[in-house]
């Protein structure tokens, strides 16, 4: 550790600043599912990777290209070698996003993604949002500060300009490893405040922080979570449409950080 008084605080905040003040260049998108991936890969003309930057034998797919000043990636954790469905959840994504960030030095991470809302905080189907914090809902760890790590509450990188500029809605998103709900996971959502529920965010949002990526959370509301449909069913019906809602926001959030600063967002 340095001595105190040799100016390495001062250095790093002055490092931090000019990052924020340096274009944006390089960005990763991280999409679990492939029905969500697949249309934003088409409308950037994405291309696969064929000489995989990761590990021998990994499932993860890197689609890549340059849109103007961006050089976008696009990452999914592929399809699970047993089951052969999508990689979905917190540790396929913690993985992912440690790898894409350790191979690629992004200096933005969007994940983007479908989610559940609760109508009872203005949450409705094919609603697009940005998360403001993230926590997770399953972790419970009833011992003093264990609990507070097993919650997780991390803020999203801010972006206010972008949320003017597209209109979009903000809400806290809470993260677990179940697609349904249960009391207890019902109980946690409410006191963290959640308007969304996924199944990856808070997982790239801790990855990102230890490593210092900024990282941004575009969800799409498939199902109602507080609604009257089962939310499997509501999530397959709806899934196609809100896809292609989810699409349009994300490309309207690349296309809005072209050629600015993360200090511009």
């Amino acid at each position: 550790m340095a001595p105190h008084g040799d100016g390495s605080g001062a250095a790093e905040e002055a490092a931090a600043g000019g990052a924020e003040k340096r274009p944006v260049s390089t960005i990763v998108i991280l999409i679990a599912m492939q029905a969500e991936a697949l249309p934003v890969v088409d409308r950037f003309q994405l291309v696969e990777d064929q000489d995989s930057l990761f590990p021998k034998g990994v499932p993860w797919v890197r689609y890549h290209g340059t849109y103007k000043d961006l050089n976008i990636n696009l990452i999914s954790p592929g399809k699970d070698p047993s089951s052969g469905v999508d990689s979905i959840g917190t540790i396929s994504a913690s993985l992912v996003t440690y790898a894409s960030i350790q191979a690629l030095k992004p200096d933005l991470i969007i994940n983007a993604g479908t989610a559940g809302g609760f109508k009872a905080k203005g949450a409705s189907i094919s609603d697009v949002f940005l998360a403001s914090e993230v926590a997770f809902h399953d972790r419970r760890i009833p011992i003093p500060v264990f609990d507070l790590y097993g919650v997780g509450l991390r803020p999203a990188f801010s972006t206010p300009n972008l949320v003017k500029e597209l209109n979009l809605k903000v809400g806290k998103l809470s993260t677990g490893d179940s697609l349904d709900m249960s009391q207890q996971d019902e109980a946690t959502i409410f006191a963290n405040d959640a308007t969304l529920k996924d199944m990856e965010g808070a997982a790239i949002a801790y990855v990102a922080d230890i490593l210092k990526v900024p990282a941004i959370f575009v969800k799409a509301v498939t199902d109602i979570v507080d609604g009257d449909k089962p939310t499997a069913e509501e999530f397959l019906q709806n899934l196609a449409t809100v896809t292609a809602a989810l699409d349009q926001t994300v490309c309207q959030v690349v296309e809005f950080m072209n050629g600015k600063c993360l200090s511009d967002l």
